[in-house]
C-alpha cells in the first residue's frame, strides 16, 4: 500500500496502532510557512519535517536548490525522527503530497518499505471533520544503529555525471515534472536559466491528481504514463524537476500505477543549469 485515506488514518490513531506520522508542509517562496502552518494546527502526534533542513543539505551554488543529504546526514536525521528499519510511516503535507513525496522517496531509497502518503494531505483530514492539535511534538531521537545505518547509497538515484553520459549513450529517458511552460524555458522564476535537459520529455506532476487533489486511480495513471512513454520501459525513466522534489511525485505516481524501478536525478534542473558548459534545450 502506497496511500492511506484520512478515515483509515483516524482509525489507526484511535486504535493505538504503532506508527510514525510526519508533516512535511513547505513553501518554496516562504520556507518558514510550513512550520508556521504546522504550529497553527496539525494531525495529532505528527512531527514536523523541514524540507530545507531535513530533506536537503547545504547549497553551494553548483549542487541545486535542494541538494540531497549524504547518507550519513540522512541516517542522523532518521535517528532524530525515531525511524527504525521496521517503522511504519505515514507522511503528509498540504500540497497533495508535493513535498511529502521527497521524504517517501528518500526513505524508500534507503531500505524502508512501510511508507505511505496521506491522499490529498492535511486538507482531507480537515474536510473529514477530524480534530487537530497545535502541540510542537518533539523528536524521539532513536540511536542511529537502529535506523538506516546499513545503507551505503541511495538506491534509484543518478547524478549529474550519469545524466551527462546519457546524452550520448541514450540508455535512459529523462522525464521532467515541471510545468510545460518552464520545460519550454518560459516563465522561469525559480532558476536563473530556463529550458530543459536535451532529449527530456515532460509530464507536469499535477497531472497525477484529479480535480480534488487526490491521486488518480492506478488504472488511469497507468494509461496516461503508457500513452506518454509508449514502448519505453519504466526502468529506463529518470525523473527530474526543478530541484529534485516533484520528480518524486511522478515516480510515486508510476509506482502507484504498477510501473516500477524508475530512478531519480536529485540535482535536477537547478543543478544542471548551474554549469554553463552543460547543454540545454528550449
Amino acid at each position: 500500500m502506497l496511500l492511506i485515506e484520512a478515515a483509515e488514518l483516524k482509525k489507526d490513531l484511535d486504535s493505538g496502532k504503532e506508527f510514525l506520522l510526519f508533516d512535511c508542509r513547505f513553501d518554496l517562496t516562504n520556507p518558514k510557512a510550513g512550520y508556521e502552518s504546522y504550529l497553527e494546527g496539525h494531525i495529532p502526534s505528527a512531527i514536523y519535517v523541514d524540507v530545507d533542513h531535513d530533506l536537503a543539505s547545504e547549497k553551494n551554488g553548483q549542487n541545486g536548490r535542494h541538494p540531497l543529504p549524504t547518507i550519513e546526514q540522512w541516517i542522523k536525521t532518521c535517528a532524530s525522527l525515531g525511524i527504525t528499519k521496521d517503522s511504519n510511516i505515514v507522511i503528509y503535507d498540504n500540497q497533495s503530497c508535493m513535498y511529502a513525496v521527497r521524504m517517501w522517496w528518500m526513505l524508500r531509497a534507503t531500505g524502508h518499505n512501510h511508507v505511505r502518503l496521506l491522499n490529498t494531505g492535511y486538507a482531507s483530514w480537515l474536510a473529514a471533520g477530524f480534530t487537530s492539535e497545535k502541540t510542537d511534538n518533539p523528536r524521539p531521537n532513536t540511536p542511529a544503529t537502529s535506523t538506516t545505518d546499513r545503507a551505503i547509497a541511495y538506491m534509484d538515484a543518478l547524478f549529474v555525471s550519469d545524466i551527462l553520459e546519457n546524452l550520448s549513450s541514450k540508455n535512459f529517458v529523462v522525464l521532467d515534472a515541471r510545468s510545460a511552460d518552464r520545460f519550454r524555458g518560459e516563465n522561469e522564476t525559480l532558476d536563473p536559466i530556463g529550458g530543459h535537459i536535451p532529449g527530456a520529455i515532460n509530464r507536469f506532476f499535477k497531472n497525477n491528481l484529479d480535480t480534488n487533489g487526490q491521486f488518480k486511480s492506478p488504472y488511469v495513471l497507468a494509461k496516461e504514463f503508457k500513452d506518454l512513454l509508449g514502448a519505453i520501459p519504466s526502468e529506463s525513466i529518470i525523473h527530474q524537476c526543478g530541484s529534485g522534489i516533484t520528480a518524486c511525485h511522478n515516480m510515486f505516481a508510476m509506482e502507484l500505477a504498477g510501473l516500477k524501478s524508475s530512478m531519480i536525478y536529485p540535482g535536477s534542473w537547478s543543478e544542471w543549469c548551474a554549469d554553463a558548459a552543460r547543454p540545454i534545450e528550449k
